[in-house]
């Protein structure tokens, strides 16, 4: 089993070893036309597309595999290791789920926000003008 499924692998010999493939039934393969049909097509603008190759370019490098940590691997066999020994596994507590926030979105709101933030404050200043604007005069104590 692999990733908690059955699943059909082709073995072949390799040098001096096996090599396992997993191979996929027909209903887990789409083809390419099926997968992208609602895909929109879109023109996306030179800036962006420039600032994508700045992106990448200043990140990108070469992959040593030998400096890889697999956490998972090594959380699985720290688990395998606690339940030989007889160990009590505290379960993770689950991480806090937040909001994806929609930056475009949010980006839009606010500029609503502002546009109705700036009509309001101008009928307000427009309905204090200095004709109605009056000052409270301080009442005097029955003395």
């Amino acid at each position: 089993m692999l990733f908690r499924r059955v699943r059909t692998v082709l073995i072949r010999p390799f040098d001096k070893g096996l090599v396992a493939s997993t191979l996929n039934f027909d209903y887990e393969v789409r083809s390419a036309k099926d997968a992208f049909k609602d895909a929109p097509d879109i023109k996306i603008k030179d800036e962006f597309l420039d600032l994508a190759n700045h992106i990448i370019s200043s990140k990108k490098g070469k992959f040593d595999p030998s400096t890889f940590d697999d956490r998972y691997e090594a959380a699985l066999a720290e688990l395998v290791k606690a339940k030989i020994e007889g160990r009590k596994i505290k379960p993770k507590p689950e991480p806090e789920t937040t909001k994806v926030i929609d930056l475009m979105e949010a980006l839009r709101a606010s500029a609503r926000l502002s546009k109705t933030d700036g009509k309001a404050k101008a009928a307000k200043s427009k309905a204090q003008s200095p004709a109605r604007k009056r000052k409270a005069t301080p009442r005097k104590k029955a003395g």
